[in-house]
């Protein structure tokens, strides 16, 4: 697997966020030059606000990456674990504590050591419908036990559905997994 490293300035998501965000300076600009610099304040409180939160989340991911044997996870996780991947992955993302800015380098570190498809789908389904934390934290507090319980029964198969789709969708489509390489 060769992976072609892709410069700021060839990466499309992001000159359309750039594009969008000087769009939105000049848009603010034109309302004045105060409103311009609430705008870059507000910004640079949201950088600062979860800088740190998204530092320790790819220092996490760059260790998992290399810390964490490829075989292992083409073993668990990888295009020949079949349906057991699918389990594993959904299991696994019930229980991972956390937000995007933990679970998303999480998985770009385990599609890197060459997870598959399927369970990487079945993985962020269940980490976003089946979380622990979220039924802890949410929906017991706010709906209690019996709802929640029936939530979380009726969309266990959910992520297994999503993962088995993503994996025949893939070989549907044909070629690499890997975005990157095709």
């Amino acid at each position: 697997m060769t992976k072609k490293k892709q410069g700021l300035l060839t990466d499309v998501s992001f000159l359309i966020f750039t594009a969008v965000a000087v769009i939105g300076g000049i848009l603010c600009y034109a309302k004045g030059q105060d409103v311009f610099l609430k705008g870059l304040d507000a910004s640079w409180s949201l950088l600062v606000d979860i800088f740190s939160r998204m530092m320790g989340a790819f220092v996490l991911a760059g260790f998992v990456e290399v810390l964490v044997p490829k075989e292992l996870i083409n073993r668990w996780i990888g295009a020949k674990s079949g349906f057991r991947g699918i389990i594993v992955a959904t299991l696994a993302g019930i229980v991972t504590p956390g937000g995007p800015m933990i679970s998303f380098p999480l998985i770009s570190a385990l599609y890197r050591l060459g997870a598959d498809a399927g369970p990487l789908v079945a993985y962020l389904t269940s980490w976003e419908i089946l979380g622990v934390q979220r039924i802890i934290v949410w929906e017991l507090p706010l709906m209690g036990l019996r709802f929640a319980l029936l939530r979380f029964v009726v969309s266990l198969v959910l992520p297994v559905i999503a993962g088995v789709m993503a994996r025949k969708l893939v070989l549907y489509v044909g070629g690499s997994f890997n975005v990157r390489e095709g």
